[in-house]
């Protein structure tokens, strides 16, 4: 099998499954990092959500500094901190003390929505028309906070200063590509759930990028599903983890991640069917060789910088199974 230069990385959510709590789900995503840790994974994130009873991410720095506490090497992050939560010079305290812990490890991914419904965003008191106008403002005090004592302006992080801790802009839309683009920051984009802008958001991103002190050329990861197993049968039928939290989404429903089911038509409606395919409609699925095949088709069409895996598998052993069948596709065993 030939091998697949680029680095894989790890996006988790955090999801509480059926018939497990709370602290089960914060220790599943510690064993997580540590297996994606062993198989050679670059980088484990974590993802910001609100008022989720299903996920238990949203005490994201907490969760970050737990997980850095129990790896040793492996880069965590946040996929993302949702800026428009929180004031940038407490995110620049909160990750350059990180950063101060765990030098060259910590990664800091920021998204402009609030990561939940706009009642609960009013209640972590940042509105969403300060969200909108202030983000790239944010962005760019972020960068100055982990910046040299000379970049300073008055109001300085400490720890944060000389950190350098890296930013990343996040996004599901064209607009973020524009502003990574226009910043010279790495960019990742979120098709593991809304795939629909990807190809333009990649081009725009690339064909916009202006250089700057901290990328010289464009650097752009792409997030997307991975149903990795032994065969294409069972896949697809691991892959039903996946959709029925998806549906989840659709309905606004909040169930915990379910164990796989023989049919999801007697679940969901056609149009409810039609939605969650178009959300999950990016992802690699199948056999070993199934999913080599798949992903040399996506980089011969994108030839993407890196690839961020999502694995909404409900069997955690069967999870691990699916991540490192994707790194052995990579490095071609």
């Amino acid at each position: 099998m030939a091998k697949i230069q680029i680095p894989l990385s790890v996006l988790n959510l955090a999801p509480i499954r059926k018939n497990e709590g709370t602290k089960e789900a914060i220790d599943a995503a510690v064993d997580l990092a540590q297996a994606t840790e062993e198989m050679g994974y670059e980088r484990y994130w974590i993802a910001e959500h609100h008022n989720t009873p299903t996920l238990v991410s949203s005490a994201t720095s907490i969760l970050i500094k737990h997980i850095l506490e129990h790896t040793k090497k492996i880069r965590v992050g946040s996929g993302g901190i949702m800026l428009p939560n929180h004031a940038p010079l407490i995110v620049a305290e909160q990750f350059g003390t990180m950063a101060t812990l765990y030098p060259n490890r910590v990664d800091l991914g920021l998204g402009r929505a609030p990561g939940t419904d706009m009642r609960t965003a009013k209640a972590l008191r940042r509105t969403n028309s300060q969200s909108v106008e202030s983000f790239p403002h944010d962005v760019e005090s972020l960068l100055t906070y982990f910046g040299s004592k000379e970049q300073q302006t008055g109001i300085s992080a400490y720890p944060g200063v000389n950190t350098n801790v890296p930013i990343y802009i996040l996004g599901s839309s064209t607009d973020s590509a524009v502003l990574a683009a226009k910043l010279g920051l790495p960019y990742v984009f979120a098709s593991h759930f809304a795939p629909k802008e990807m190809a333009a958001a990649i081009s725009i991103y690339r064909d916009r990028f202006q250089p700057s002190d901290y990328l010289e050329k464009p650097y752009m990861v792409v997030c997307l599903n991975v149903i990795g197993a032994e065969s294409d049968e069972e896949a697809r039928m691991e892959s039903t983890t996946m959709k029925q939290f998806f549906l989840n989404v659709v309905r606004g429903t909040a169930n915990p991640l379910l164990p796989p089911v023989e049919n999801m038509d007697d679940l969901w409606s056609e149009h409810e069917k039609l939605i969650v395919n178009s959300m999950s409609s990016v992802t690699l699925l199948g056999s070993k060789q199934s999913i080599q095949s798949q992903l040399t088709q996506f980089q011969t069409e994108f030839a993407v910088d890196e690839i961020m895996a999502v694995s909404y598998i409900y069997d955690q052993e069967k999870q691990k199974q699916s991540y490192r069948i994707l790194k052995e596709v990579v490095e071609g065993k």
